[in-house]
């Protein structure tokens, strides 16, 4: 021990634990979280589907991949901005929806809506917000809102929360189109994880619960229930994008290529491609994976975002080479936001956009309409990327 840190602890007091170092990239975020956070919160955040099988490689789609080292290449006038659907930001990270913020910390959604605004990164406002969104819509900035849906038994009900929505400030609706049912959670209901009093899904209030049937001796409790009779179909979209004609709407939840080309039809704006973080349906393909398939099959004919495992700037840059013109994060702002509240989460934020942009810099791409998977990535990588799987 050096001479200062002798000093140091004769002064503190014997019980003061030692402080956590400041983080350094999302992961350290990750590691301070899960040392703050209840287990059974812990459990709830971090599970994937079934044995989450879908959801670790969410996150090793992003290391098979090897970049391409450019150099000399022309960077003055270096930026990362945008434009989406007539919508103009400074960076392509938006914070995917979220429910329950105020599980990880008191100032909830209020904290994370503060961060948003204060790194000009669009937040995506889930229905199961544990805080308004008229709210959120006031606090300072104000913070750039869109505001997921999830699709309601009565169809009222669905136009109802996207015109409180739209009324409240929110400048895009993302209707989430893969989880009619949750997904079989294991790691969650070992950790017997229940939502504590005082947190609930405040923009369902006063909404009816789905209507169900009494399950009849030896039936099915979810195809015999009626819980699937009002399951949202293409119908549903192009209804609400009838009632909402002015109403960028993008739909979350597209992992085939086939089902891309019927949202556009149906009338979807922008497209997500999104595993739902690999919580539902455990086994299927990585989103980066997914991703280049849909890319050619959408043609450029809407936008498409990504979200599912990003990490690192790196990633962001990943998935931009492959087809996306933006992605959003879901967990890690969770784990800032558990860390330290609203300055954590824009400090992730900005640690995810500087390595973006070091990223962009050390491959040649002055601005994201140079990042492209030719351009991007190394020989070694194009026989098996994602998009093109070995033999």
């Amino acid at each position: 021990m050096n001479p200062v840190s002798q000093s140091c602890a004769a002064i503190l007091p014997a019980t003061q634990p030692p402080r956590a170092p400041a983080p350094l990239c999302a992961q350290d975020y990750a590691d301070q979280a899960q040392a703050r956070l209840d287990p059974a919160i812990w459990a709830w955040l971090q599970s994937g589907g079934a044995d989450e099988i879908t959801a670790r490689e969410n996150h090793r789609a992003y290391a098979a991949l090897r970049l391409r080292s450019r150099v000399l290449r022309p960077l003055a006038g270096a930026h990362t901005r945008l434009q989406l659907l007539g919508q103009n930001l400074t960076h392509p990270i938006l914070i995917a929806p979220m429910a329950w913020h105020g599980l990880v910390h008191a100032e909830a959604e209020q904290a994370t809506a503060l961060a948003a605004a204060a790194t000009g990164t669009p937040l995506v406002v889930s229905t199961q917000s544990g805080t308004p969104i008229e709210t959120l819509a006031t606090l300072p900035g104000p913070p750039h809102l869109w505001f997921q849906l999830y699709a309601q038994q009565r169809r009222a009900d669905t136009l109802a929360l996207a015109q409180r929505a739209l009324q409240a400030g929110a400048r895009a609706l993302v209707l989430t189109v893969d989880a009619p049912v949750n997904g079989v959670r294991n790691a969650q209901q070992r950790a017997g994880f229940a939502l504590p009093a005082g947190i609930r899904s405040v923009h369902l209030d006063g909404l009816p619960p789905p209507t169900m049937r009494p399950v009849p001796p030896g039936g099915s409790p979810l195809f015999d229930s009626g819980l699937l009779d009002a399951a949202p179909t293409w119908e549903d979209v192009t209804w609400l994008k009838a009632q909402l004609p002015d109403t960028p709407l993008w739909l979350k939840g597209i992992l085939d290529a086939e089902d891309a080309c019927i949202a556009i039809a149906s009338g979807a704006d922008g497209l997500i491609v999104s595993n739902h973080g690999g919580r539902c349906l455990d086994t299927l393909p990585a989103t980066l994976e997914a991703l280049p398939a849909i890319a050619s099959a959408v043609k450029g004919r809407v936008p498409l975002l990504l979200d599912g495992g990003i990490r690192r700037g790196t990633d962001v840059l990943k998935a931009l080479a492959l087809g996306a013109r933006g992605v959003l994060i879901g967990r890690p702002v969770l784990h800032a936001l558990a860390v330290g509240g609203a300055p954590a989460v824009a400090h992730l934020i900005q640690l995810l956009r500087g390595e973006l942009e070091v990223a962009m810099a050390l491959t040649g791409c002055r601005t994201l309409a140079d990042i492209n998977e030719d351009g991007v990535f190394a020989a070694c990588s194009t026989t098996q990327s994602p998009g093109n799987p070995a033999p």
